[in-house]
């Protein structure tokens, strides 16, 4: 016989429910069912809303917008500060590449045409002149062998609107080649001054044009102003140097050879014992033999 019972309201349910329902027999109330008059249902559950749903997803939007500006920022500062180190090292090396070459240049005055020191101010401006370079000085790998060569510094403007320092190399008594000539080795971008200077030993002062192209001069000071960007028109960054040319041209008496005096001959002009005209340097002068028709004065 089914047991029936009144519970909520007169509403009768099996006895099961009923014991179910009160905890009978060890069971206790569901949180996902409760009892209603047409049986059992299933409650409602709690969740988040969506407007908390909405707040949420807007405080995780803000905590990535803050972490991308922040890795952002950190690329930007690290880009700048390499591109600053790398302005400040590519400037340090152009000016330890002409210091290196002005320190054995090489001039001879029966051949100027070959060993000319040309130098030339301004917007184009331009040094050039022939040195005896090194095995480690840039690009020696392509005159392999040909250390004796002219070298030429000149301010050139570039594909973005700047101007850049550049150095182009030719062996002596050689054309410069193609490859040469359209890619010139860039020592510096974004310059906006390339000067050179040279010292007057008469005058005591510096002189921005050099015209004795025929000589070498003593001193010379280099300056190279530096900007951030080709549009920039601040100097960030400035480069001087000083350089003493320990060089001389070699003179024409000095290139002749010397000829030894013979009977019914003369001297050589230039020669060791000869007063009034300069001597080879570097060497011994002869021992003067009285009555030697190439030493006049002296009695036979």
């Amino acid at each position: 016989m089914k047991t029936r019972c009144k519970l909520f309201g007169g509403s009768a349910v099996p006895h099961f429910a009923r014991c179910h329902a009160s905890g009978f027999f060890g069971f206790r109330t569901s949180a996902f069912f409760r009892i209603s008059g047409f049986g059992l249902q299933r409650s409602a559950t709690r969740a988040f809303t969506l407007v908390e749903i909405l707040i949420a997803i807007g405080i995780f939007s803000m905590v990535l917008a803050a972490i991308y500006s922040t890795w952002t920022a950190i690329l930007r500062a690290s880009k700048v500060g390499l591109e600053a180190a790398a302005a400040v090292q590519r400037a340090r090396i152009a000016g330890r590449t002409i210091e290196e070459t002005l320190g054995s240049v090489q001039s001879f005055a029966l051949n100027q045409a070959y060993y000319a020191f040309v130098s030339e101010n301004g917007s184009e401006a331009t040094l050039s002149f022939v040195s005896r370079l090194s095995p480690s000085f840039p690009r020696s790998g392509k005159f392999a062998g040909l250390d004796v060569r002219r070298v030429t510094f000149s301010l050139e403007q570039n594909h973005d609107g700047g101007r850049q320092l550049v150095l182009r190399q030719t062996p002596l008594l050689m054309e410069m080649d193609k490859d040469e000539k359209n890619y010139p080795l860039v020592l510096a971008k974004n310059v906006k001054e390339f000067k050179t200077e040279f010292w007057d030993m008469r005058l005591q002062d510096w002189m921005d044009e050099w015209k004795q192209t025929n000589q070498i001069p003593v001193l010379v000071r280099v300056t190279l102003k530096l900007a951030d960007n080709a549009y920039s028109t601040q100097v960030r960054q400035q480069v001087t140097r000083i350089v003493s040319l320990p060089s001389v041209t070699v003179q024409a008496v000095w290139q002749a050879p010397r000829q030894q005096p013979g009977p019914g001959g003369v001297g050589n002009p230039g020669a060791p014992g000869n007063p009034g005209l300069p001597g080879s340097p570097g060497v011994l002068p002869s021992p003067v033999i009285p009555g030697n028709p190439g030493n006049p004065g002296f009695p036979r």
